[in-house]
């Protein structure tokens, strides 16, 4: 399953805040087997934000949203979402009607806008906040703030599904420039994917469908380069 990430804010774009959101989506999908292709940072701007939901969900198995959820000026996922998908906005009952019975809040205590949703879409229900996510086709939009957002993907988690893939490092204590030839035998000679990430060593990551293919490929790696004392 291939997945699409957008996270939604001009404060992630100014730096104000760093964007863990997709670090920790990104993870979690990985776990699942799913592969995640894009990871795509926008505006608070409904253009911007439904451009890139409608070339998203056209090319990738599922999208994920997080962030602009909430009935304040600056949250305005939802309308982009609708517009993405060609629907109006409308205020959910059954997002009310589950605030009124899950959370004692009852309508008079919203502030406007707090339920509306994409016409006819799912709700997401907010277990540790209050501004609900949904599923809109292939489209699921959560919630930004990082404790909302995990609670609400793990509720529809195992919708996210794929081949799980095996994964091992190693931390070589040789420049990156001279392993250069080795770890492209190593992709070929074992079939796998290999990364490798620069720093004090080089840490190499190593994976696979198959973790025979993994354990032999990092057994040569031992074998055919310097290991890093730990």
């Amino acid at each position: 399953m291939d997945v699409a990430l957008i996270s939604v804010g001009d404060e992630l774009l100014a730096g104000d805040t760093v964007n863990t959101n997709a670090a920790w989506l990104g993870e979690r999908l990985s776990e699942r087997g799913a592969s995640v292709g894009r990871v795509t940072v926008v505006p608070d701007r409904i253009a911007d934000i439904a451009r890139v939901i409608n070339e998203y969900a056209a090319e990738y198995d599922a999208v994920i949203t997080t962030g602009g959820l909430g009935p304040t000026h600056d949250d305005r996922t939802m309308e982009a979402v609708a517009a993405a998908v060609g629907r109006s906005v409308e205020t959910s009952e059954a997002v009310i009607k589950w605030l009124d019975e899950e959370r004692d809040y009852q309508r008079s205590d919203l502030t406007d806008g707090t339920a509306d949703l994409p016409a006819d879409a799912r709700p997401l229900h907010n277990a540790v906040g209050v501004a609900p996510g949904c599923v809109v086709e292939n489209i699921y939009v959560l919630p930004g703030v990082p404790s909302e957002m995990q609670a609400m993907f793990e509720s529809v988690a195992s919708e996210f599904h794929g081949q799980r893939r095996h994964v091992e490092t190693i931390t070589l204590d040789e420049p990156e420039s001279a392993l250069v030839d080795r770890l492209r035998e190593l992709e070929t000679r074992f079939g796998v994917k290999v990364g490798s990430y620069p720093g004090k060593n080089v840490r190499v990551k190593v994976e696979s469908t198959d973790r025979g293919s993994v354990e032999e490929a990092i057994e040569w790696l031992r074998k055919n380069g310097i290991e890093a004392s730990t």
